[in-house]
């Protein structure tokens, strides 16, 4: 009985955190419109800046997700926040980098792993647009961390845009930001409502999967059957066998895979299949386990990686 009124009781503060955030009712209905929810018909190569580089740092914050994505113009994207365990750390991480502002905030799902920071950067730097999925209100989470997420843009009197497979958010000096899931508006596991993003700079792509499993992958492979090739997958679910379907990978073609993981986990990522796969296919791959944060720099011709980058958790 206890368990039930507490769980209660936190519903309501979520629903109400929302209404402050939306000046609407509940977070399913309340979100932003997209820009667009059409899938891109545009196979052109936009033209890049001479001398001007776009780079992805998979950051390397344990058994989570977070990527930085920093472009031409100097305009910054972050996918994910990591968890609670590095949510103090990811702060000062960025500001070193030299980040004051997070463009676009990209909330690929409600897990733990991936939003527990993202209070700490709400909070701590300039934030412009903030993205997630829209999830049924019966697997909406009814945890600390979605909380505080929630009031933190709520004390900043931000708001937040429903993620949809289609649009487009970020275009110019060569660059272009695309959503390519969630395609569905429900879903059974909750993994599988994973904003996919691709990040095309010049004749390079880059393909942001979150924890997306093989469900999701189906309906993109289904969606955007000419559009999916990549230089460098980041893998979904953590290197997870629910994800990197054969399917998928034949028809991504990356030749880079990172897969963003924790030493010594307690779930076994990336699973062994997943790892002989990544061979099978000849996908050059680098673990943010056991190499740190990984940057890849992309000319808008070529990418070039870089492991053993500093890393936002400690290591001793």
């Amino acid at each position: 009985m206890k368990k039930k009124l507490f769980a209660g009781v936190l519903s309501a503060v979520l629903l109400l955190a929302c209404a402050i955030v939306f000046t609407g009712c509940d977070l399913k209905n309340t979100l932003s419109p997209q820009e667009s929810s059409q899938p891109s018909a545009s196979q052109t190569t936009p033209a890049t800046p001479a001398g001007k580089t776009a780079d992805v740092y998979y950051l390397d914050v344990g058994q989570a997700d977070s990527q930085l994505i920093r472009l031409p113009d100097g305009t910054n994207i972050l996918i994910d926040a990591g968890d609670r365990g590095t949510a103090n750390q990811i702060v000062p991480y960025l500001k070193n980098l030299g980040v004051k502002k997070i463009d676009l905030l990209i909330a690929t799902h409600p897990h733990a792993d991936h939003i527990g920071g993202m209070a700490n950067v709400i909070n701590g730097l300039e934030i412009g647009k903030i993205y997630l999925p829209r999830v049924d209100d019966s697997q909406t989470p009814t945890t600390k961390t979605y909380e505080n997420m929630l009031k933190a843009i709520s004390d900043k009197n931000l708001k937040m845009t429903q993620a949809k497979a289609g649009m487009t958010v970020y275009e110019a000096d060569g660059a272009k930001v695309e959503f390519l899931a969630p395609n569905s508006k429900k879903y059974d596991d909750l993994n599988n409502y994973s904003i996919v993003t691709k990040l095309t700079y010049g004749n390079t792509s880059f393909l942001f999967t979150g924890d997306a499993e093989s469900e999701s992958e189906s309906e993109i492979v289904r969606n955007y059957p000419d559009s999916l090739a990549c230089d460098v997958l980041k893998l979904g679910h953590h290197g997870s066998s629910t994800s990197s379907s054969d399917r998928f990978l034949e028809i991504v073609q990356p030749r880079y895979a990172v897969i963003s993981c924790g030493v010594d986990n307690d779930y076994g990522h990336p699973h062994r299949e997943i790892v002989n796969k990544m061979d099978d296919f000849q996908v050059l791959t680098y673990r943010t386990d056991t190499q740190g944060t990984i940057r890849a720099v992309s000319d808008g011709s070529t990418v070039t990686l870089t492991a053993k980058q500093p890393s936002v958790i400690d290591k001793d």
